[in-house]
C-alpha cells in the first residue's frame, strides 16, 4: 500500500512538471513577442507623447483666459485709491481682474504647428509598426533555429539507435570470431561520435530556445518549448514575381519607407515654422477689472461724502480695456535667418535619408530574391546527395555484412550519410527562412503553413 501511494505521487509530480511546460506555436510567439516586448511599450508611450503634442497644436488655436485678484492692507503713507491724493492712513485694498488673449495671426505657425503634430503622430506609429515588423521576423527565424535543431537531434538519435543495433550485432561476430575485434572498435568509435552528436545537439536546442525566449522576454527557460510539429517546404509562387515588382509592392506599404517619408513631410512642416518668423503677429486683449478700498470716499448728492460697501464698490469701479497689438520682426540677431537654414539642411537629410531607405530595401530585396533561389538549390542539391549517399550506405552495409568491407570504412559511409542529413535539415529550414522573408516583403504575412 505504501509503494502504491509514493508511486502515485512520483506519477502525480511527473504529470504536474510536464503540464507546466507550454508548447509555443509560432503565431503564439509572435503575438507573444510583440504584445510584451519592452522596446514596443516605450514606442508606445512616444505615439502617446505625440497625441498630446496634436493636443498642444489645438490648444494654440483657443484664446487664453485668466483671472487674478489681491488683497493688501497698506498703513502710513500710500495714495488713496479715489481721488489718487497722498494720504497717511491705514487702507484695506482688494483689486480683481479678468484678462482674455488671442492670436490673430502669427505667420501660419500655428497651422503649420498643427500640421507638424498630425505628421508626428503618423510617424511615430509608423516607426511603431516597423519595430513590430523587425521582431516577427527575428522571432520567426529564432522559431526555424529551435525547429532545425529539433529536428536534427532526431536524426541523431534515429542515427544512434540504428548505430546501437550494429554494434549488439558486431559484438556477437566478433565474440563468435567471425569479425576481428578493430570492426568492434569501429563501430563503438561510431556509436561514441554520435552521442557526442547527439549532446551538442540538445545544446544547440536549449540555446535555440533560450535565444527565442529572450525574444518573447520569457525568463522561464525551463519550461519554455515550442510545439513540437514539422513543417515540409511550403508552396509558393513568390518567385514569379520579379525582385522590381517585389520592390515597387513594398515601397506601398513598407512601415520603413512610410515612416522615412513622413520624416520629410515633418522637415517640410518645421521649415514652414521656421519661415513664419519672417512675418508680424497679430494679438487681441479683453480685460475687465474692479477694486475696493476701506478709504474710498464718493459724494453722496447733498454736499457729503460716503464710503460704499464692498459690493457696491465692486459695481462702481470696474471698468473693461481692449486692444490689439502688432509685433513686426526687424532684427534678431539672423537667428530667424539660421534657422531657416537649419531647416532647409534638415529637409534635404531627411529626403536624402528617404532614398538611401528605399536603396537599402532594394538591396534587402535583391539579396533575399537571390537568397531565394540559392538556397532552393541548396537543398535540392541537399536532398540529391542524401539520396546517393543513402544508396551508397546500402550498397557498403550488403559489402560489410558480407566481408567485403571493414568497418572503418563501413563507418566512413554512415558518417557521409549523417552529413548529408544535417545538410538537408540545415538548407531546408535557411530556405524556408528566406522564402519567408521575400514572401514578408513582398506583404504576406509569417506562416508556416
Amino acid at each position: 500500500m505504501k509503494r502504491s501511494i509514493t508511486t502515485l505521487l512520483l506519477l502525480f509530480t511527473v504529470l504536474m512538471s510536464s503540464a507546466q511546460v507550454r508548447k509555443w506555436t509560432l503565431q503564439e510567439c509572435v503575438e507573444y513577442a510583440v504584445e510584451h516586448n519592452l522596446t514596443i511599450e516605450q514606442f508606445e508611450l512616444d505615439l502617446e507623447n505625440a497625441k498630446i503634442d496634436k493636443s498642444d497644436a489645438l490648444g494654440n488655436f483657443l484664446p487664453s483666459l485668466s483671472g487674478s485678484t489681491s488683497a493688501s492692507s497698506n498703513t502710513g503713507f500710500s495714495i488713496n485709491p479715489t481721488n489718487n491724493l497722498p494720504t497717511n492712513s491705514t487702507a484695506f485694498n482688494v483689486n480683481a481682474s479678468l484678462t482674455s488673449s488671442v492670436t490673430l495671426f502669427d505667420g501660419l505657425r500655428n497651422v503649420y504647428q498643427m500640421n507638424r503634430a498630425k505628421m508626428n503622430a503618423i510617424a511615430n506609429q509608423y516607426r511603431l509598426d516597423n519595430l513590430k515588423d523587425d521582431i516577427r521576423l527575428n522571432v520567426a527565424n529564432a522559431y526555424l533555429q529551435v525547429l532545425s535543431g529539433k529536428e536534427q537531434l532526431k536524426t541523431f538519435r534515429a542515427q544512434y539507435a540504428v548505430t546501437e543495433q550494429d554494434l549488439k550485432r558486431t559484438k556477437e561476430l566478433v565474440e563468435s570470431g567471425v569479425l576481428p575485434r578493430g570492426d568492434l572498435l569501429e563501430v563503438e568509435a561510431t556509436a561514441a561520435n554520435q552521442q557526442q552528436q547527439i549532446v551538442n545537439g540538445e545544446a544547440t536546442v536549449l540555446i535555440a530556445r533560450v535565444n527565442l525566449a529572450q525574444l518573447l522576454q520569457i525568463t522561464d527557460y525551463e519550461n519554455f518549448d515550442i510545439a513540437e510539429e514539422e513543417f515540409d517546404i511550403p508552396p509558393s509562387d513568390i518567385l514569379n514575381n520579379s525582385a522590381k515588382v517585389i520592390f515597387n509592392t513594398a515601397l506601398t506599404f513598407r512601415n520603413d519607407i512610410k515612416l522615412s517619408e513622413s520624416n520629410v513631410e515633418l522637415a517640410k512642416e518645421d521649415l514652414k515654422i521656421a519661415k513664419g518668423a519672417y512675418l508680424p503677429t497679430l494679438g487681441a486683449f479683453f480685460q475687465y477689472g474692479t477694486r475696493y478700498s476701506d478709504v474710498t470716499q464718493i459724494p453722496d448728492g447733498n454736499g457729503g461724502v460716503y464710503t460704499p460697501n464692498f459690493t457696491d464698490q465692486l459695481w462702481i469701479f470696474d471698468g473693461i480695456s481692449y486692444g490689439a497689438q502688432l509685433n513686426i520682426p526687424i532684427f534678431n540677431g539672423w537667428t530667424t535667418k539660421n534657422n531657416v537654414k537649419r531647416s532647409t539642411i534638415s529637409l534635404e537629410k531627411a529626403k536624402l535619408q528617404l532614398e538611401q531607405d528605399k536603396l537599402a530595401l532594394e538591396n534587402t530585396i535583391q539579396q533575399a530574391y537571390v537568397d531565394v533561389s540559392t538556397f532552393e538549390k541548396a537543398y535540392e542539391a541537399a536532398l540529391k546527395t542524401l539520396e546517393a549517399r543513402t544508396l551508397a550506405l546500402d550498397y557498403a552495409k550488403e559489402r560489410y555484412d558480407n566481408g567485403l568491407m571493414n568497418a572503418f570504412d563501413f563507418g566512413q559511409a554512415q558518417a557521409r550519410v549523417d552529413n548529408a542529413q544535417a545538410d538537408v535539415i540545415r538548407t531546408k529550414y535557411d530556405y524556408i527562412f528566406r522564402l519567408k522573408i521575400l514572401e514578408f516583403y513582398f506583404g504576406m504575412p509569417i506562416t508556416l503553413n
